[in-house]
């Protein structure tokens, strides 16, 4: 069989025939020559699987950053995901299965569907949830496209202090469908520039996007930003972290009218950019608005619990004009492991994690502002598993000089100054991890200073 070997010249030659053309560079005449390759792909010789296993498990180290000591956060978080995770999803009725698109899915796929939707509703306080989003950035993106679709006003308003990726894909989709997006600057304490925020909303808008926590780490309190949001006819759209929610009063009860988030630290291990999974949540007065899918729970006519498509609003099964988004309709693997690592963690161990996360995380701030000479936060409101700290030295110089010691120190944010570097610890951290960080950034900047 030849069915995973490249094909032949004469394979070749014969499909060109078919095609009625001479050569494969017939087929490029279309492309303009400055942007087609002139010379051959620059690939190594073959090699035979043993050496090629060598190299592709080196590559795989590289992606999850298994080789360093994990202080780097930023949207993407180190946590331990109990081995059952990944048992439970590898059986091949799960792992093999794309995305289910038609209504008539089977009843387990439909049921671990609306499980997660359950759980996912429940930790933001909201009265239902869809089938999952692609990622957390772009569940952010969808969420403002429909707020614009409820309020009918062409300009979303953005916090300064979400995640910047975020704001970038949010910014992607807006710009490009014609609408206007808003970012409302952070003072010098952190906080959205009340003044600021004021004067955008005087032209109208559909929503604001807020983080919580944001991306420094803070977290404040929603409730009367959502007032005020609400005073002036916009809604209050809620970029959260899952894990902080175990922990923090959930957006519902502050107010939101839709949650989204990244999905990363419930069981998905850390691999560049994914594939990760995004969750929205919003009250159910929005539910036509929402993009995606939502799974129903119903009883059959024998009396029977069944599960049911409830709504699925992509363009390739209702009207187009109709049609809410024509993203993914979920992220059905990611979403299901979502799902298991919730059932297996519960309430109670949600919560624990959040607990060492925050407790963690400001045992590590505290060692390095010990450690340090010169050493100081950013900022001084209450923070979660993320802080901001300004180093006496170059963050971008310390966290490549961090490498050679095995340790990802964060991620440099120049914006709050030539030193400052935001540094996350999970449940995963030792204290002598957090000891060997602070005492190795005490080394490392006075080495960079001079």
């Amino acid at each position: 069989m030849t069915r995973y070997i490249p094909n032949q010249d004469d394979q070749r030659r014969r499909m060109l025939d078919r095609m009625g053309v001479g050569s494969f560079e017939d087929l490029l005449a279309p492309l303009p020559e400055e942007i087609r390759l002139d010379r051959n792909l620059d690939l190594p010789g073959p090699v035979s699987e043993l050496p090629l296993h060598r190299q592709m498990a080196g590559l795989a180290r590289t992606n999850t950053g298994s080789e360093k000591v994990c202080f780097a956060g930023g949207g993407a978080y180190d946590h331990f995901i109990p081995a059952a995770v990944d048992h439970i999803i590898s059986r091949s009725e799960f792992y093999t299965a794309y995305t289910p698109y038609q209504a008539e899915a089977s009843q387990g796929t439909l049921q671990s569907i609306f499980e997660y939707q359950t759980m996912v509703a429940r930790l933001c306080g909201m009265e239902i949830a869809n089938a999952s989003m692609y990622d957390g950035a772009s569940a952010a993106a969808e969420a403002a496209l429909m707020a614009i679709r409820v309020k009918r006003k062409d300009r979303v308003l953005v916090a300064g202090t979400l995640n910047p990726r975020w704001l970038r894909v949010i910014r992607t989709y807006l710009d490009r469908a014609g609408f206007f997006v808003g970012e409302v600057p952070f003072d010098d304490n952190g906080r959205l520039d009340e003044s600021a925020l004021e004067a955008q909303m005087e032209d109208g808008f559909s929503a604001l996007v807020v983080p919580y926590p944001d991306y420094f780490g803070q977290v404040f309190d929603l409730q009367p930003l959502a007032e005020k949001v609400h005073s002036r006819g916009g809604l209050l759209v809620v970029a959260a972290d899952p894990i902080a929610l175990a922990m923090l009063k959930s957006p519902g009860e502050c107010g939101a009218d839709i949650v989204v988030g990244e999905g990363q630290s419930l069981g998905i291990p850390l691999c560049y950019g994914g594939p990760y999974c995004g969750f929205m949540a919003s009250r159910r007065r929005l539910a036509r608005k929402m993009p995606g899918r939502l799974i129903g729970r119903t009883v059959d006519r024998a009396g029977e619990t069944g599960y049911v498509m409830t709504l699925q609003t992509r363009e390739q099964h209702i009207r187009r004009e109709k049609a809410t988004s024509n993203i993914c309709t979920n992220q059905a693997l990611s979403a299901l492991t979502n799902c298991v690592y919730m059932a297996l963690m519960g309430e109670t161990g949600l919560r624990e994690v959040a607990r060492q996360c925050y407790q963690r995380t400001h045992y590590m701030v505290r060692r390095i502002l010990e450690e340090v000479e010169g050493a100081s936060t950013v900022f001084d409101n209450p923070f979660f598993r993320e802080a901001a700290v300004l180093l006496p030295a170059s963050g971008e110089a310390v966290r490549d000089a961090m490498l050679d010691r095995g340790y990802l120190a964060g991620i440099p944010v120049p914006g709050l100054g030539e030193g400052a570097l935001l540094l996350s610890a999970t449940e995963k951290r030792t204290g002598e991890e957090i000891e060997g960080l602070a005492e190795s950034l005490a080394v490392v900047c006075r080495e960079v200073a001079t």
